[in-house]
């Protein structure tokens, strides 16, 4: 029996990095991988559903069920959107995480990424890297965690004003494009999803210092992005707008200058549009971020919290031990247990 093997593997991100709010993102080296094995020719003409098999972060919260398991309804979408009803019979997936869950590293953008790009493959789509991130969009409307799990490396994203048309297709709501499939559904079940416009998301990749590694210092508990969303005000000030935006024109360029400049980057590193909303529900965020510096730490270029947290990211070029063990000290204080890692910053998603 001749099978078709592939593995695909997406890194995590960080959103945000300070002032860049749902705009900039980095990917880390830690990885989603799906191994896919399927016969070429089913060995018997009765359709078999596909089996999913998980180990790693959040092997016990994960559906097993491919109608249910983000990654496995968003290749569905991805499928049905071309006309394809199922995926081949005899799929096999297993899946191993090394993302955590609920801690501001992307572990939702890195399924919805691993299911578009699961989608391509077995559809033989052939879809170009701009289409994928469209797809990925209607899925994960927020672009800076996909695009920087999809294309890889330190980008900047934004979503483009659409027509009237356009903008409603954008905007159906994501219990039609992810429907909950029902125990019985068929093939002929939910074979018109709203298909994505083109070009709904736009980025460009900025330069990054070779010498820069990433230490997450992860709070052991989650935070969904949802709650962390809640606490964040509907209107801003012009004063803390300019603030931001200034420090994301440094700090994009600053990142990929070498040597780096803790001076310059510690500074641009700082946010008034997310962060000082979220400390209440991040004990010790506001004593880690302010009492960790380049002048008590050699070696650290700026601290932030990821994507919506808990996760603190810490930028450095060496130190990295005792940026995250006092991280670590400080957090016991508040009676929080910490884990840390030091991290690379990664290339795009694989198929091979």
């Amino acid at each position: 029996m001749s099978l078709r093997s592939f593995t695909i593997r997406v890194p995590a991100t960080s959103a945000n990095i300070g002032p860049g709010f749902d705009v900039v993102g980095l990917s880390l080296s830690l990885h989603l991988t799906l191994s896919v094995e399927y016969p070429l020719t089913p060995p018997s003409s009765e359709y078999v559903h596909p089996s999913i098999t998980y180990t790693g972060e959040g092997a016990d919260e994960v559906p097993l069920n491919a109608y249910k398991n983000l990654t496995t309804r968003v290749a569905l979408y991805v499928l049905r959107c071309h006309q394809i009803h199922l995926f081949p019979s005899h799929l096999v997936l297993r899946v191993n995480n090394e993302i955590p869950f609920g801690r501001g590293l992307g572990s939702s953008g890195a399924a919805v990424i691993a299911g578009v790009l699961l989608g391509n493959a077995v559809g033989n789509l052939s879809l170009p890297t701009e289409r994928l991130l469209d797809f990925a969009l209607m899925v994960e409307r927020h672009p800076d965690n996909v695009t920087a799990a999809l294309v890889g490396g330190f980008v900047g994203s934004y979503l483009k004003e659409l027509d009237e048309q356009a903008s409603e297709a954008a905007s159906v709501p994501l219990s039609e494009v992810l429907p909950e499939y029902p125990p019985d559904a068929g093939q002929d079940w939910g074979l018109n999803p709203p298909v994505p416009p083109f070009g709904i998301g736009h980025y460009i990749r900025f330069n990054w210092s070779e010498s820069i590694r990433a230490v997450a210092i992860i709070p052991r508990f989650e935070l969904s992005t949802a709650k962390a969303r809640e606490v964040l005000p509907t209107h801003y000030s012009r004063k803390d707008l300019v603030f931001n935006l200034q420090r994301l024109a440094v700090l994009t360029t600053a990142l990929g200058q070498t040597p780096p400049d803790p001076g310059l980057i510690y500074e641009a590193m700082k946010d008034r549009v997310h962060q000082p909303y979220r400390k209440s529900l991040i004990p010790g965020l506001p004593e880690v971020t302010n009492n960790i510096t380049p002048s008590s730490h050699p070696g650290l270029l700026g601290i932030c919290l990821s994507g919506a947290g808990p996760t603190i990211l810490a930028l450095a070029t060496s130190g990295f031990e005792a940026i995250a063990e006092d991280a670590r000290k400080i957090f016991q204080q508040f009676g929080i247990s910490i884990d840390w890692k030091v991290l690379q910053i990664t290339g795009p998603s694989t198929v091979q």
